[in-house]
Order: structure tokens, then sequence, then C-alpha cells
């Protein structure tokens, strides 16, 4: 696969990475471990060189999966992970205070079987705690040894700046796709001046984008989209015009709708990585034949002429969620 560096930061990944979230936590029953490891190990044959995790991705269970399916690849491959809520528990709040970020990097090296953390990701920014403490105690765990580079997840323009400018960011993690482009706004630009790597998540609209998820699908008690007003079922069924658009789109240049989005996102800048996430193998193949893709100046633009007359119905978190982003 072809690789990509991250901004300036000299962070060097596949173009596409793993978004392991949903092996463990989020989208219903977690996959069985074992079937887990193989899917992660059956990334790496494939060519994918970036692991997205986080200790709040079950509770530091995915995490340890992580850790033991990449074990054999140590110096091959590079894992992300995250810090910010206490007690590893969305549910509890935010907590990006020192002592947290170092406990949390204590028990991530642990779980993650690893001498030192890749990339270390805030989770959400923290307005209980300035982004420079945040970003300083970072620094401090790389002066140390035990982190190589800071990223931030969901931040906007002015915590990126502020913590940028006591440790340079490697990257910033946040939602970006055909059917959410509020990046392109103000957060690119950004992100290009500092010389800044993006690392969009739910690249493929959390399943939505693949064509697979009808207004009629029924997903499982635990998953998180039974609470995202996007995918309500009203939602679903006037969103399927954006779906119906894509499918017709990538029937033409004879790719799948999944492949066509991750290609799009590909070809919005060089330092763009996608982290899409799967729990099989021929998904996984699928997504990772995209990444030799490559989508002309005159079909992009016939994608954005098509899209302009769409608008997404349904917000992207619920409530109690939206207050986490974008500070």
């Amino acid at each position: 696969m072809q690789k990509r560096i991250l901004g300036r930061s000299g962070l060097e990944v596949s173009a596409l990475g793993l978004g392991c979230m949903g092996l463990s936590h989020g989208y219903g029953p977690a996959s069985d471990r074992a079937d887990a490891i193989r899917l992660i190990r059956a990334a790496v044959e494939r060519g994918v060189t970036f692991f997205d995790t986080a200790e709040v991705y079950a509770a530091g269970i995915n995490e340890d999966v992580v850790g033991e399916a990449l074990a054999p690849f140590r110096g091959q491959v590079v894992i992300a992970t995250k810090f910010g809520f206490r007690n590893a528990d969305v549910n509890a709040g935010l907590d990006s205070r020192p002592e947290n970020i170092r406990a949390v990097a204590e028990a991530s090296l642990k779980r993650l079987r690893v001498d030192r953390l890749d990339l270390f990701y805030q989770h959400r920014v923290d307005p209980a705690v300035p982004v420079e403490e945040v970003a300083g105690t970072v620094k401090e765990l790389i002066e140390e040894g035990k982190v190589a580079h800071f990223g931030m997840s969901e931040a906007g323009v002015d915590a990126i700046r502020r913590a940028h400018a006591v440790q340079p960011l490697a990257a910033l993690q946040s939602e970006y796709s055909l059917w959410w482009r509020e990046p392109e706004g103000d957060i690119l630009p950004v992100l290009e001046e500092l010389g800044i790597g993006f690392v969009p998540f739910a690249p493929l609209g959390r399943g939505f984008l693949t064509g697979a998820i009808a207004a009629s699908t029924t997903f499982a008690r635990d998953d998180f989209r039974n609470t995202v007003p996007r995918f309500a079922p009203e939602a679903r069924e006037a969103n399927g015009i954006l779906v119906d658009l894509l499918a017709r789109i990538a029937a033409q240049r004879q790719v799948t709708s999944a492949q066509l989005a991750l290609a799009w996102l590909l070809a919005q800048r060089p330092w763009i990585v996608p982290i899409p996430g799967t729990t099989k193998v021929h998904r996984l193949e699928e997504n990772v034949a995209a990444a030799d893709i490559a989508l002309t100046p005159a079909e992009l633009a016939d994608i954005d002429t098509a899209l302009a007359g769409i608008t997404v119905q349904g917000a992207r978190y619920p409530a109690k969620l939206q207050q986490l982003v974008s500070r």
C-alpha cells in the first residue's frame, strides 16, 4: 500500500489505516477476540500500518486486543490511542488533568505491549483544563520517551493553535466524509498552515455510505447508532438520496460506494489518512483497494456538483455528546 506522512511530523503511515473501535465497542456485540486478532493481522498482511484505538473503547479491552494482535509486528506498525475521559468511560465525563493523562499513558503502554505510544491523542478538548497544560504534559511524556507524537480529536481551531504552540501536533482526528464536510471550512486550512496531518474517522458515515443500511435496518440494542439522530429511521430514509447518488457514480467508475467514498477523501489532501473500521475481512479488502483508486479532477468536480443540492438530515451526535465536539 502507498504511504503518507502526517503533516510535517515525519510520521509515515499507510494511506488507509484501520479503526479498531468497532471490534470491541460501539456497534453491538464485540467480535470474538480471536476473530478480532485475525482481522487486525489480515490488515497488516494487506499493507495497513496504522491502527487506531483508545482507552475508552470497552474500558481498555480494545487496546488489549490491538496490543496482542500487533505484538509480532513491533517496529513495523504505528498505533494511535487516546486519553481524556474519566475512568475510561465516556459517561463519566472528561478528564484531561495531567495526572490522568500520565495514568492513561502508563496503562495504555501495558495494554498495547509497547515501550512508547506512537501517537497519543486528546480524545476531546476538556474545558476544565487549559489545552496548554494538556500539551505540556504530553510534551513531558515525549521527552521521557513514553510518547512519540501528540494529536487531538474533534478540536476546534483555537484549541489546535494553542496546543500546537506548546507541543506540535502530528495529527488531528475528526469526522470527515461525503456526508460530513464541515472540516473543509476552518479546520483543513489551519492544518495545512501548521503542517498537521488529518485522520478522518467514520469515513464511510458509520456504514451508511456503503449502501448497506436502509430505513428499515435494525441495529443491535447496544449499537451507538441507535442514539444518533442521523440514524433515526426517518433520517435514513431522507438521506437515501445521497446513498443512491453515490451508488450511481461508483457504478460508472466500476468501484463500490465504499471505495468511492474513501478515494474521494484521499484525493482531498496528500496528508489525509482515513481510518475505516470493519469486522469482516472481505470489507477490509474492499477498503484497502480504495487506496489504488485515483479520482481525476473532473470526477471530483462532478461529485461535488452532484452532491451540492443534497442536505443531509439529522445531527451526527445525540445532544448529550454534541457538547464535546469542536471546542
